[in-house]
């Protein structure tokens, strides 16, 4: 269905985020990180892509990846002022910086 609504429109931020998160629980990282990347790259500030892409960034073990889609984020969540999203993207770049 995503993939049908994504055809028509594909530049629609919340199916392909959808989908990326469908990739993500079958356990396809790679194709998940290429959605996400695919719903900033058409919205720059959709911030739940850059939050769940740092954070499968971070469970992959790239911690650099991680650390500069966290900014990112961090960007995008200061433009649209999604504090909530912001403090948990800081939490994680945090941790990363110190080396957990």
């Amino acid at each position: 269905m995503l993939s049908e609504i994504l055809a028509a429109n594909p530049a629609d931020s919340f199916a392909r985020y959808g989908l990326a998160m469908e990739h993500l629980s079958r356990g396809d990282s790679d194709a998940a990180l290429s959605e996400f990347g695919k719903t900033t790259d058409a919205n720059p500030d959709y911030v739940p892509a850059y939050q769940m892409s740092g954070q499968t960034l971070a469970k992959l073990h790239r911690s650099d990846d991680a650390k500069a889609r966290l900014k990112a984020g961090l960007q995008a969540a200061e433009r649209t002022r999604n504090s909530h999203a912001a403090s948990e993207m800081q939490a994680l770049l945090d941790e990363l910086e110190l080396g957990y």
